[in-house]
C-alpha cells in the first residue's frame, strides 16, 4: 500500500470514530495567556481575575495577563472574549452579571453565554446583605415585611442601577416575600450607601463585603444575609429563612470561562492547575468577603444552565431590560 493510501485509510478511519482529529496541545501554554475583565480595575471580577492570573504564572511558568475591558455593564469584555480563537489563550472571568443576567437584560446581545462558552471553573462567591438605615423603626425582616404589605411602597430600596446585582436580588427578594418597596435607583453603590446612612433610605441590597462593615460599626441594621449560612462577618446577622422568608438562597459566582470549541485537554489542563492553586487563594478571598469555590467538574455546566434558568425566568417576570 503506498503512502497516498495509507493516509486516506488512516483519515478514513478517524472519521468513522468521530470526524476529523483533535490534536492535544501537550505544550499548553507555550506563550502568554490573557484573562479578560469585563469591568475596569477593582471590583470582584478584577479581584479573581488577577489572583488568579498571578497564581497560574507562578505555577504554569508563562505570564497570565490581565486585559480590563469594561463597556455596556460586562458585555463587550464579554462579548470580544466570544470572538476570540478557541486555543485556550484568551480566556474570561464569567459571572451572574455576563453568563446569566444579560441575555434577559438585552433584547439583542452580541454573544450566546450557552452557546458561545465552556465553564472551565468556577471559584469564588459571596453573599449579599439586607441593611437598613439604623433609625428604621423595624429591627426584624418580618416587621419589614408587614410593613410593606399593609402600605406598599411606603418602604424605599435603593439599588445601584438597573439590571446590577444588587438590583436583581432586591427584585427576587420581592417576589419571593411578595412585597412591593418604592425603588429608587442610584448609579453604583457608594451613593446608595451614602443616603441609607443619612437616613434618606431605607434599606439596600449589596454584597457582606460591602454592607456588612456599616452593620459592624454601628451605622446601619443588618436584617438578613442572603445565603443558606451566617456570615463570619456577621454571626449575629440571620439568613432569610431564619428571619421568615424560607427559600432565598442567593449567592453570586465568579469563574473562569473559555470559548467554546477550546481544545477538551486544554479545558483539562486548565482545571487541573486551577484547584492546584485554589488553596493558596482562600485566605486572599476570604479577606474580600467571598471564599474559595471548588464547584466539581462533572456539576459546572449543569450548574450554569440552572443560573441562567432561574434568573432569566426572575428578570422577564419583573420586566427589566436596559434596551
Amino acid at each position: 500500500m503506498n503512502r497516498t493510501c495509507r493516509l486516506l485509510v488512516l483519515t478514513s478511519a478517524l472519521l468513522a470514530f468521530g470526524g476529523a482529529p483533535s490534536f492535544a496541545q501537550t505544550g499548553y501554554p507555550d506563550r502568554p495567556v490573557k484573562i479578560i475583565v469585563p469591568i475596569g480595575p477593582g471590583g470582584s471580577y478584577d479581584l479573581v481575575g488577577r489572583q488568579l492570573a498571578d497564581a497560574l504564572s507562578k505555577r504554569m511558568g508563562q505570564p497570565f495577563v490581565v486585559e480590563n475591558k469594561p463597556g455596556a455593564g460586562t458585555v463587550v469584555g464579554t462579548q470580544a472574549a466570544s470572538q476570540s480563537e478557541p486555543d485556550g489563550y484568551t480566556l474570561v472571568v464569567g459571572g451572574l452579571s455576563n453568563m446569566a443576567f444579560n441575555s434577559a437584560l438585552y433584547s439583542k446581545l452580541a454573544y450566546d453565554p450557552r452557546k458561545d462558552f465552556v465553564p472551565v471553573a468556577l471559584i469564588y462567591k459571596f453573599g449579599y446583605v439586607m441593611v437598613a438605615r439604623k433609625d428604621l423603626p423595624h429591627d426584624k425582616l418580618a416587621d419589614i415585611v408587614a410593613a410593606a404589605k399593609a402600605n406598599p411602597g411606603s418602604i424605599s430600596v435603593a439599588t445601584a442601577g438597573v439590571g446590577t446585582g444588587q438590583h436583581l436580588v432586591a427584585a427576587a427578594f420581592m417576589k419571593a416575600a411578595g412585597v412591593k418597596f418604592l425603588e429608587v435607583p442610584y448609579k453604583g453603590s457608594p451613593p446608595a450607601f451614602t443616603d441609607l446612612l443619612a437616613g434618606r433610605i431605607d434599606l439596600f441590597f449589596d454584597s457582606n463585603s460591602a454592607g456588612l462593615p456599616y452593620v459592624q460599626s454601628g451605622q446601619a441594621k443588618g436584617i438578613a444575609v442572603l445565603s443558606s449560612k451566617r456570615s463570619p462577618l456577621a454571626p449575629d446577622v440571620p439568613t432569610m429563612s431564619e428571619a421568615g422568608v424560607p427559600g432565598l438562597d442567593v449567592d453570586s459566582w465568579l469563574g473562569i470561562f473559555a470559548p467554546a470549541k477550546t481544545p477538551p485537554d486544554v479545558i483539562a489542563k486548565l482545571r487541573r492547575e486551577i484547584r492546584a492553586v485554589l488553596p493558596e487563594l482562600k485566605d486572599r478571598f476570604e479577606k474580600s468577603g467571598g471564599e474559595a469555590w471548588d464547584l466539581a467538574d462533572d456539576k459546572l455546566d449543569a450548574f450554569v444552565a440552572s443560573e441562567y434558568d432561574s434568573w432569566t425566568k426572575l428578570i422577564r417576570e419583573a420586566g427589566i431590560k436596559l434596551d
